[in-house]
């Protein structure tokens, strides 16, 4: 039944799509005649970065999700780099913890594409693609991708922080943020199902160790954690899994460990603790068909956010820099 209703909501937005002015217009074939190998490329890149850098998956669905959850929408913004008259978004505090495996990613998909037809794939749709083949390669759902996406030519740092959410924001606050892009708590929470894959770094959560929220975490994993990351401040780039039970696998073992105190983030520990979220975690913890249903159908509501099309934007040549 879930997957039933799924194929009519996306059945839904390509009718509406379809509508759409010619401008406008995004399409699951759209590089179907200019560039007829472009999926393979992707699944072929995806790949090989996937298994050379298991990371990979995870810091690129934190990359999407940084670039489509700005105003601007999924326009690859967060791919440019700064230059002397504008820091860009990815320098944005929030931001440089970014891994860059992500940003690899795309720059060998970007090249490989351009060798094969050039000046004709985006960097928004490279990331968007390979966004959602890495998900399905680490056992997550399938979801269709339209194609036709332009690339924005602005990206301000400024433009970051009032936009995102952060590890220590109360709950009530994000869930606003979610809301103000057009999605619902149940969307929000099943978002939240991206740490089920991952790390944190050990900055971003260790002082809530030792004060009074340390309640909130099992206490032999607080330990643990406490353990794991003692020489954080000589070296930062200490993190631990934010799932610690299939640290690879993209499940719903991440709701199942929120009951438990397996937290990392002050934010995971909040889904559970506020009355507002707290039954879709317990849902998802569950049923991880409905996790993955709701997971697809935001995955998807995100991926189209104020794109660009048509005449907007523009089909970078290097996914780094403005053409």
């Amino acid at each position: 039944m879930a997957s039933f209703s799924l194929f009519f909501f996306f059945l839904f937005t390509t009718l509406l799509l379809s509508f759409s002015s010619a401008n406008a217009r995004l399409t699951l074939d759209f590089y179907n005649d200019t560039c007829p190998q472009f999926s393979q490329i992707i699944r072929d890149t995806v790949t090989s970065k996937q298994i050379a850098s298991p990371t990979t998956a995870a810091a690129t669905l934190r990359l999407f999700l940084h670039d489509c959850l700005l105003p601007n929408g999924c326009d690859a913004s967060i791919l440019l780099s700064s230059t002397a008259f504008s820091k860009a978004e990815r320098d944005a505090d929030i931001n440089l913890s970014l891994p860059g495996d992500a940003f690899d990613l795309v720059v060998r998909a970007k090249t490989a594409l351009e060798l094969s037809c050039p000046n004709t794939v985006s960097c928004s749709d490279i990331l968007s693609a390979a966004t959602r083949d890495l998900l399905t390669m680490l056992g997550g759902p399938f979801f269709p991708v339209f194609l036709g996406r332009r690339d924005g030519r602005t990206s301000l740092a400024s433009a970051v922080s009032s936009h995102l959410p952060t590890p220590s924001m109360p709950i009530s606050q994000i869930t606003q943020l979610f809301a103000k892009r057009g999605f619902t708590v149940e969307e929000f929470v099943a978002l939240s199902g991206a740490h089920t894959v991952g790390f944190s770094h050990c900055s971003e959560f260790v002082t809530n160790l030792s004060n009074n929220t340390s309640s909130s975490y099992n206490p032999r994993y607080a330990q643990g954690l406490q353990k794991a990351c003692a020489d954080y401040k000589t070296n930062p780039t200490l993190s631990v899994f934010n799932d610690i039970m299939t640290p690879n696998k993209f499940d719903n073992a991440y709701f199942q460990n929120l009951p438990k105190g397996l937290g990392v983030l002050k934010s995971d520990h909040g889904l559970y603790g506020d009355p507002s979220t707290r039954p879709f975690v317990e849902t998802f913890a569950k049923d991880q068909n409905r996790f993955f249903q709701v997971f697809a159908r935001a995955m998807h509501k995100l991926s189209l956010l104020n794109v660009q099309t048509g005449r907007k934007g523009e089909i970078r040549r290097r996914c780094d820099q403005i053409n």
